[in-house]
């Protein structure tokens, strides 16, 4: 399948208001673009893009939402908004590229679609039907009607009887979704909510505080570690055999290697059914911590390390499959005078001994904070060559909604933009933060790969005018924005909604064969 996997991002001016305003918001787009718009465009649409072999027919659905189909045909929604997506990405996108078609035009099409059929099933469910007068009237204000301002029989009476009934029927639908989205968009908020949430942004403290790293975890710790369980870092070099049919076999494969019939080599390259075949079972060098994902029994891992250089162990099960091995060399006992040993020593630590490197970051925050209490953080901070950072004023922003400072609009020296979207998302933080008292190191708190004390300097009262900005944001437009990013992520994850559009585009777009 020719590029495939070939991303095709673009960057081109919108080439009408529509299509931009449809590309930005397409849900909204939806339900508030004019009713004439799309009712015009349907009659004068350029053929879309299509192979040749389906403009004769066959089956162009593409899902169902509430068994009702989602169908490209010509001059339906889904062509229209097809065509739209098309005609803002013209000359930008290769639409040979069956990929980056797919992704840039056909699929956010298909989606504006689901969203179309959806709303229409949904009010067609509450029993709604547009008055068939107030469809008659919007029809005669149609400008192709027209004549001197006025409705014109004779121009309507042009259009044939089935164009008449498309027309009708697309204007019907039209004004059955604008009443979907005017209730939606038109709810209002008890104005107690939208008091409350301009309330978080009330009072805002600003913040000093020190960063610990887990990954400083020191050179003598994970030599202490290493020296209290040495047996995890010896290695030992072995080879195995996988069979996957039955014990059984494992066990006449293993005899024939013992009596000689056989050499473990050619078995292995004959009859084994891993990885290591091709290289006669030989698996390399293993550090006993290794072993211990490839022989989850802990009685068959202290067997194998205990035989001897050429030994084999006996047939064993791991999950579905009978293994034996041979050992090509004695274990050999970990050296931490080795420099490779202790990087495995690193690596087994960081990966299965996080707690323990983490609970020696919060002990040093720990320290920290004693000596913070009696000289002072500022002083500690030099004392312990700490680098401060500093932030705020930052009001309760749990999750940074965009109402009010965001965590992650501030640069905090030591945390990344990724690290503050994360700490905001953190509930432990809000708590930790404006719940210590003011000049005092807080208790010290984990993100990741760091641990933080924050220490409050300073709370403040947000400006009167600035709460009430916040909250006729909030009451006017901030809840329907929310409603709108919200809209078609609802509908295409509804139990309601089958999703068929990679097997329909693929069958119709991918070349014979790929």
């Amino acid at each position: 399948m020719a590029q495939k996997n070939k991303k095709v991002i673009v960057e081109k001016e919108s080439t009408s208001e529509i299509v931009r305003k449809f590309k930005a918001n397409p849900a909204l787009f939806i339900g508030t673009v004019v009713v004439l718009v799309l009712v015009i465009v349907s009659f004068i649409l350029v053929p879309a893009i299509v192979p040749e072999s389906t403009r004769g027919g066959g089956d162009l659905t593409f899902g169902y939402y509430d068994k009702t189909p989602i169908s490209w045909v010509p001059g339906n929604y889904f062509a229209q908004y097809q065509s739209q997506f098309e005609q803002y990405y013209r000359g930008s996108i290769d639409t040979s590229n069956i990929w980056a078609y797919a992704q840039y035009i056909w699929r956010p099409a298909f989606e504006a679609a689901a969203v179309h059929v959806a709303v229409l099933q949904e009010m067609k469910k509450s029993n709604y039907t547009v008055p068939v007068k107030t469809v008659d009237r919007e029809v005669a204000k149609l400008p192709q009607f027209q004549d001197n301002g006025r409705f014109s029989s004779a121009l309507y009476n042009q259009m044939s009887d089935s164009n008449r009934l498309v027309l009708w029927r697309q204007i019907q639908d039209e004004l059955t979704k604008m009443q979907y989205f005017n209730d939606l968009f038109g709810l209002l908020v008890p104005s107690g909510e939208a008091e409350f949430i301009s309330g978080m942004a009330s009072d805002m403290r600003t913040f000093d505080g020190v960063i610990f790293n887990v990954d400083d975890f020191p050179e003598s710790e994970y030599l202490a570690f290493a020296e209290g369980n040495p047996d995890l870092f010896d290695s030992i070099h072995l080879s195995r055999i996988s069979v996957n049919s039955s014990e059984r076999e494992a066990k006449k494969i293993l005899e024939s290697i013992k009596n000689g019939t056989s050499t473990f080599e050619d078995a292995a390259r004959s009859q084994s059914r891993d990885d290591f075949a091709d290289r006669g079972g030989d698996m390399g060098i293993r550090y006993v911590f290794e072993l211990e994902r490839e022989i989850p029994n802990a009685g068959d891992r202290e067997k194998l390390t205990s035989l001897n250089k050429e030994e084999l162990s006996d047939v064993i099960r791991i999950e579905d499959v009978w293994v034996f091995f041979r050992v090509e060399d004695d274990l050999k006992r970990a050296d931490f005078n080795d420099a490779a040993v202790i990087d495995r020593v690193r690596s087994y630590m960081r990966n299965f001994q996080r707690g323990r490197m983490e609970d020696w970051a919060i002990a040093q925050a720990e320290n920290f904070n004693t000596e913070a209490e009696s000289l002072g953080f500022n002083d500690t901070v030099r004392r312990h060559f700490k680098e401060k950072f500093n932030f705020g004023p930052l009001p309760v922003n749990y999750g940074s909604s965009d109402l009010f400072t965001t965590l992650d609009s501030f640069s905090i020296s030591g945390l990344s933009r990724q690290e503050l979207t994360d700490l905001s998302k953190n509930e432990n933080f809000w708590k930790t933060a404006f719940s210590t008292p003011l000049n005092t190191p807080s208790s010290p708190l984990v993100q990741g790969s760091k641990v933080l004390v924050f220490f409050p300097v300073e709370q403040i009262k947000e400006d009167e005018d600035k709460i009430k900005e916040i909250e006729a944001n909030y009451a006017i437009g901030w809840v329907n924005n929310r409603i709108e990013q919200s809209l078609i992520p609802f509908f295409i994850n509804n139990s309601k909604f089958d999703d068929r559009f990679w097997e329909t585009f693929y069958r119709i777009f991918a070349p014979a064969g790929s």
